[in-house]
């Protein structure tokens, strides 16, 4: 550990920068699922219209994501996260005041799918990989993905105890509050803009347009796999942040239980991201993808079927959050050594649009589906079936075009 610190002393800025905007982005965006009962009550829309606008939220981010990170080739990625953080403070303050589904569509779907697409995973991710050594940089990209997993813990019961004190407005607020945090931490991880390119092996893209690299992404057959099974792993995970609280509630359970939920799945976040980006700097990183969607699958199948209880939930949210974010370095990881470092943002946001696509199905569908049968019957089976689908497509295919050995990979 002493010797990764002092590798890493000269950028310690910039990865605590890019930790703090990250953590701030998903943990707030992870506990909005929080506010969706008393929201929706109080200004009379569905449960469906909500979760539209989480589901809008999604798309935005997805399909802005691969923009975003093109423009971090032309101007930097600086302006870029500060832009996006700016539209996070206004998506929140325009939720806080809204007395309709337009005023939520607007804050919570289109300026916060923005504002994600521009501070994120796919961005701090490549700024975290950018600013280290190949030698550390799964382990260190898990280390940023943990500390972005804090989120969820400083959030979710700030969010619940003003939910429940001083209503649902004043909850919006404090995330409001809080996101204004993440322009200073913009600005700091934006010196990686300083930092020197590595000069691309034959194998990396370097010098191109965005559209050859696009075409180059998509020839290669281990990153269209991997894109495709990451549609399961938005699905899941939306899913259960959207409706876990209104699920909760359903069954009669304390509604803190929700925001302790929330608080346990960052926690062990950290955990799972912190070993799966140690895990992937010595294993296949993509059989690795796979056998998280796998376990997640079985373990979405053990809740759903029990009644829910406390402890079962705490539980359940534990070994969710260990199988949660461990994605982010692998991912992020896998695109470096497929294709090296200039064009990460943008090939990791066209990987991400497929990633939102399922979230838009989690959040929206899940919605829907519980409007139709009254029930999230439907929805966890669904789930559960596409997930171990495509983790046994991702592990197989890992396994029979194992790519080259992390450590043969060159900056």
């Amino acid at each position: 550990m002493a010797a990764l610190l002092q590798i890493l002393r000269p950028t310690l800025p910039i990865l605590i920068g890019a930790s703090v905007m990250l953590t701030l982005s998903m943990g707030l965006r992870q506990s909005l699922g929080l506010f969706m009962q008393p929201l929706t009550q109080d200004i009379r829309i569905s449960v469906s219209d909500f979760t539209l606008a989480l589901a809008v939220q999604n798309l935005a981010w997805g399909f802005l994501q691969p923009l975003a990170g093109a423009l971090t080739v032309r101007y930097g990625f600086r302006p870029i996260m500060i832009i996006g953080s700016l539209l996070y403070v206004a998506g929140l303050a325009l939720m806080a005041g809204a007395n309709g589904i337009l005023s939520i569509m607007i804050g919570g779907g289109v300026l916060i799918g923005a504002s994600l697409a521009c501070t994120a995973a796919a961005i701090a991710m490549s700024v975290a990989a950018r600013a280290v050594p190949a030698s550390v940089r799964s382990t260190v990209l898990g280390l940023v993905s943990g500390a972005g997993s804090l989120g969820a813990l400083l959030s979710a019961p700030i969010g619940q105890i003003l939910n429940e004190g001083y209503g649902w407005r004043m909850g919006l607020v404090g995330f409001v509050v809080l996101a204004l945090l993440m322009i200073p931490a913009a600005w700091y991880a934006g010196r990686v803009d300083r930092v020197p390119l590595p000069k691309p092996t034959d194998d990396e893209i370097g010098d191109t347009s965005a559209g050859a690299a696009t075409k180059m992404a998509f020839s290669n057959a281990s990153f269209v796999v991997m894109t495709g099974a990451y549609f399961v792993c938005g699905m899941q995970l939306v899913f259960l942040t959207t409706h876990l609280p209104s699920y909760l509630a359903i069954c009669g359970l304390d509604p803190m239980l929700s925001a302790q939920t929330l608080g346990m799945i960052g926690g062990f976040n950290v955990l799972g991201s912190i070993f799966f980006g140690w895990a992937g700097q010595r294993w296949n990183k993509l059989a690795l993808l796979g056998g998280i969607y796998i376990f997640r699958s079985i373990a979405l199948a053990w809740y759903f079927t029990l009644p829910p209880t406390p402890a079962t939930t705490l539980l359940f949210g534990a070994i969710m959050g260990f199988l949660w974010m461990g994605v982010g370095p692998l991912v992020a990881g896998a695109v470096a050594e497929m294709f090296g470092l200039k064009w990460q943002a943008m090939i990791q946001g066209l990987a991400f649009m497929s990633h939102q696509v399922g979230s838009f199905l989690g959040a929206y569908g899940g919605g829907v589906l519980y409007d139709a049968l009254g029930s999230y019957t439907m929805a966890w089976r669904i789930g559960v079936a596409l997930g171990l689908a495509g983790g046994i497509v991702q592990v197989a295919f890992a396994l029979i075009r194992p790519g080259r050995p992390p450590q043969m990979q060159t900056a």
